[in-house]
């Protein structure tokens, strides 16, 4: 993976591309990363070891789905981006596309996406990276299965991992060959490959009679920036004895550099460090950062071969692959590249002038990889001549290459290397050229010179902010493309989320949203949605499909069917549940999104919307609950309300009004109201406020009844208390109770008012 102009035509061989690197962490994209240049020579070897090869033995199922469907090689990996995980999946699937393979990623770690049960039907072969939580099943399964990046301890497989201790080797020699005798170790230990990096650390002290020293290894929490800044006042500590340091992963160095230049030591004047990967920070740092660069798309190129070969049966070594890596020289050890090889002499022969200054123009934009003697240095910087006729046309007077001729070349070198210092060094090769052979140009020439060597670094300059400018350009469509998803599955519908009409603002060809059947067996997947952009058939919505099946192979567009596209599986979650699975099928998980770690942000926001969904139905349905439930509990409340004051007609122009347990001031309120209400609905003029059942009456219910008493009245009704007992009648003592009148109990109030007993009282009167 190069960081070199995409348009620019340069061919910079696979074995020089500036590689992202660090397993894990982050992007791999920084201020100055470019589009990758492209190669046309053999890719860097992957050493095989010779000693043991193996022939892998029949596999259930193998040859059944290999003549349903292509083959098949399936990536498990816990992350799409970084440094690390994006070179090895793009390496793996390029090589996959070379052999005709199909490519299937998972993203997660084989326990997360239930291997080999997941697209058992679908899958001849797996590579699992880094992550092995769950490796054990995979083993039980008998199908062939290798790991990349590390190497399983309680399973017996292939791996490609990269040669750390090769790596660690040359870094330690280098330091020692400046002098060092005293170097400290800094690094995560928890990591396979750093323990492998310490282990050839300490045989290489050993092997230059240098004494191991446990107090000069440093431990640091993590394989991160913080981690180095973290493990950095455990240095400091060994300072000044300490010279120099070797860390197990740039991003430790990285980490660690500006709390050291914090506290004043000097790099490398006071401490040399070389680094391990060859991250695109490592050289935008100051000092530029010596380290091992790792080959990572090579590894997924290696792993792709060796899967490849465990599924067609053939022999294949036992114990896997390690894949070369190399010592980048920069500045934090001690040395200086770029004037090292200005200071070297030139010994070219005057009659292989052109060539031989090409040949070094070359060597020095790739510094510090040599170009080898067989390769052609416009193999690699087509347009070098033209930059070296120019340089000749300035010293004779005759005419220069035209702006558009010069600009071609400057992004052709841009392409091989994005550093601003080695491509000015570039220019200024050009300018001491003939100095450097002893013969130093006349002023007219000198003057014609250096004005072609200012357009020169000019079109540098221009070439190198273009290129920046294509890469801010890019991140801005995604970040216009990241906000359109965005909006869609946050701001849209359930139906617009689950449609995935969303990805028609991306490159996807083809997609497909299933959900967990039960989202605790996880052995059934049904249809919510489904996309295509070729008009290739989608699964009907609401179909089901086994976990073994999916995705459905026959549904899958000619593209995923014959290589050329990568089908991701996505798992989508959110916080509380495991939701299912999106299926995305287009060139890779970078160009389908742009950006390596897009793709794994859509899922989480999908799964942010799905989480949504289920929290707006099931706001819904509690809605539509307590509705329900309020609407009961209204309906109860007017019974209780009725029966808490109910108003019985037991005699013409006669109200009873049973009254029983407590009185408060709200149900007193409610029994003025009623009473009030019933005279005026039932011409009453006499109204019985049964308190036979009430236990006691305050102050303020005996004011109430007295206000009742007073309305009463006034709608041309009299109010009689009935039932009366003494302590009531007590707590009545004081209150302008109007004309109310009582009756010891309801017998005495029925027989002082019903019609037979008030003729038999004023027949009574008359006698007397």
């Amino acid at each position: 993976m190069g960081q070199g102009g995409r348009d620019s035509g340069v061919a910079v061989p696979e074995q020089w591309g500036e590689l992202p690197s660090d397993p894990g962490q982050g992007s791999g994209r920084g201020a100055s990363s470019l589009p990758p240049a492209r190669s046309t020579l053999p890719p860097a070897r992957s050493t095989r070891p010779p000693a043991r090869r193996t022939t892998a033995p029949p596999l259930q199922g193998t040859a059944a789905a290999a003549a349903a469907r292509p083959l098949t090689v399936g990536v498990i990996t816990p992350f799409l981006d970084g440094s690390f995980w994006n070179p090895v999946l793009m390496g793996l699937h390029a090589s996959a596309q070379e052999r005709g393979l199909r490519t299937l990623v998972l993203r997660g770690t084989p326990s997360e996406v239930q291997a080999p049960s997941l697209a058992r039907e679908q899958v001849d072969g797996w590579v699992v990276v880094i992550e092995l939580h769950g490796l054990s099943a995979l083993a039980a399964a008998r199908v062939p299965f290798i790991t990349v990046g590390t190497r399983a301890a309680e399973v017996d497989c292939p791996a490609v991992i990269p040669d750390n201790r090769g790596g660690m080797r040359g870094a330690v020699r280098h330091l020692i060959e400046h002098g060092h005798r005293r170097i400290a170790f800094v690094g995560y230990f928890d990591a396979y490959d750093v323990r492998e990096r310490f282990a050839a650390y300490k045989d290489t002290l050993a092997e230059a009679g240098i004494p191991f020293d446990p107090e000069l290894v440093v431990r640091s929490d993590n394989n991160w920036y913080s981690g180095g800044q973290g493990a950095a006042p455990a240095l400091l500590a060994l300072l000044p004895g300490c010279t120099a340091a070797v860390f197990g992963t740039d991003k430790n160095a990285l980490g660690m550099m500006p709390p050291l230049k914090a506290a004043g030591v000097r790099i490398p004047e006071d401490l040399a460090i070389v680094g391990f990967d060859d991250v695109v920070e490592a050289q935008g740092v100051d000092p530029p950062l010596t380290t091992v660069r790792q080959r990572f798309e090579m590894m997924g190129s290696a792993a792709c071969e060796l899967i490849s070969s465990m599924i067609a049966g053939e022999a294949f070594p036992a114990e896997g692959v390690h894949t070369d890596n190399a010592l980048v020289v920069r500045s934090s050890c001690g040395c200086h590249a770029v004037e090292d090889f200005l200071d070297r002499e030139d010994a070219a022969s005057e009659e292989d002038a052109r060539g031989a200054l090409a040949r070094q123009m070359v060597e020095l934009l790739l510094l510090p990889r040599p170009l080898p003697p067989d390769t052609s240095p416009s193999d690699v910087w087509p347009a070098v001549a033209s930059v070296i006729d120019g340089y000749f046309a300035a010293v004779q007077g005759a005419p220069l290459p035209s702006a558009a001729e010069l600009g071609v070349a400057c992004r052709q070198a841009v392409g091989i290397t994005p550093d601003l210092g080695t491509l000015l060094a570039a220019i200024r090769l050009l300018g001491q050229r003939h100095e450097r052979r002893g013969a130093p140009l006349d002023a007219a020439a000198r003057r014609r010179v250096d004005a072609y060597l200012e357009l020169a670094r000019l079109a540098i300059a221009r070439a190198r902010l273009e290129a920046e400018t294509h890469v801010v350009q890019t991140l801005g469509v995604l970040a216009r493309t990241n906000y359109d998803v965005s909006f869609a599955l946050l701001g849209g519908t359930q139906q617009a989320s689950r449609s995935l009409a969303w990805l028609e603002t991306t490159t996807v060809v083809w997609g497909c949203l299933a959900l967990w059947e039960d989202p605790e067996a996880r052995a059934g997947l049904v249809v919510a949605g489904a996309y295509s952009r070729d008009g290739s058939p989608t699964p009907p919505i609401g179909s089901r499909c086994p976990v073994e099946a999916f995705p459905p192979g026959e549904m899958l567009p000619p593209s995923a069917t014959d290589g050329t596209h990568m089908v991701l599986l996505l798992p989508i979650r959110s916080a509380r549940r495991d939701w299912g699975i999106l299926v995305l099928v287009g060139p890779t998980h970078v160009a389908m999104a742009g950006d390596e770690g897009t793709v794994a942000i859509w899922g989480t926001l999908l799964g942010a919307a799905l989480e949504r969904d289920a929290l707006v139905e099931s706001l819904s349905a509690q809605h539509a609950d307590l509705q329900k439930a309020y609407a009961i509990e209204r309906a109860l409340s007017e019974t209780v309300r009725e029966l808490g004051c109910p108003l019985i007609p037991l005699l013409p122009g006669v109200l009873l009004v049973p009254l029983i347990g407590m009185i408060d001031a709200g149900r007193a309120r409610q029994v003025l109201e009623k009473v009030s209400e019933g005279v005026s609905r039932h011409r009453a003029f006499r109204v019985l406020l049964d308190l036979t059942g009430v236990p006691f009456v305050d102050a303020q219910v005996a004011d109430t009844l007295g206000l009742t008493s007073r309305a009463a009245a006034l709608l041309g009704a009299r109010v009689y208390l009935v039932g009366v007992r003494p302590e009531i009648a007590m707590s009545l003592v004081g209150v302008d109770l109007g004309v109310l009148a009582t009756f010891s109990s309801l017998s005495a109030a029925l027989r002082e008012l019903a019609p037979a007993g008030k003729r038999a009282r004023k027949a009574a009167r008359r006698a007397r």
